[in-house]
C-alpha cells in the first residue's frame, strides 16, 4: 500500500504549492535587492557584482561564470563600474592573459553598506517568523544549494 504524503515529503499534487512558495520568496528577495540597489543608482546585477568583489578578486571570466553572463556583457558590466570608480582591473601576476577585477577603497564602503541595508530588508521579510521557521529555512536552502552546485 503507498505511503501518504507527510510534512517532509511532497506529494505530486504539492509540487505546484512548493513551486509557488519558491518563486513567490524568489520575488520578495529580488524586491529587496532591487530597492537597495536603486538608492545607490545600481542594477541588481551590478549590486551582485559588488557582492562577489568584496572579499576575493576574480577573473573576468570567474566573474561571468558566476554571473552566467557571457563575456562581452561582463565587459560592459566592467567598464560601467570603473568609470564610477567602483573597480580596477589588473593583470594576473601568474598568467598574463588573465585580467583581474577588484574593488577599489570606495567601493569595499560602499559593499558593506549594502550588505548593511540589504540584510535589514531580509530581515524585515523574515520578522514573522519563528526561529524554528527560520532554521528551517537554512537548512532547506543549503540542500537547495547543493542540489544546483557550486555557481549557484
Amino acid at each position: 500500500m503507498p505511503s501518504e504524503p507527510s510534512e517532509t515529503t511532497s506529494g505530486v499534487g504539492e509540487t505546484p504549492l512548493v513551486v509557488d512558495a519558491l518563486v513567490q520568496l524568489s520575488f520578495a528577495v529580488q524586491l529587496v535587492l532591487t530597492r537597495v540597489a536603486s538608492v545607490h543608482d545600481l542594477s541588481v546585477t551590478q549590486l551582485r557584482l559588488l557582492g562577489i568583489l568584496r572579499d576575493r578578486t576574480p577573473s573576468m571570466a570567474a566573474i561571468a561564470d558566476v554571473l552566467e553572463l557571457d563575456r562581452s556583457s561582463v565587459s560592459g558590466l566592467i567598464d560601467r563600474a570603473e568609470r564610477r570608480g567602483l573597480v580596477v582591473r589588473r593583470g594576473s601576476p601568474t598568467d598574463a592573459r588573465v585580467t583581474l577585477v577588484e574593488l577599489t577603497a570606495a567601493a569595499h564602503t560602499l559593499a558593506a553598506e549594502l550588505v548593511e541595508e540589504v540584510s535589514l530588508g531580509l530581515d524585515a521579510l523574515l520578522r514573522p517568523s519563528s526561529e524554528a521557521d527560520r532554521a528551517a529555512l537554512v537548512r532547506l536552502a543549503a540542500t537547495l544549494f547543493a542540489a544546483v552546485g557550486p555557481g549557484a
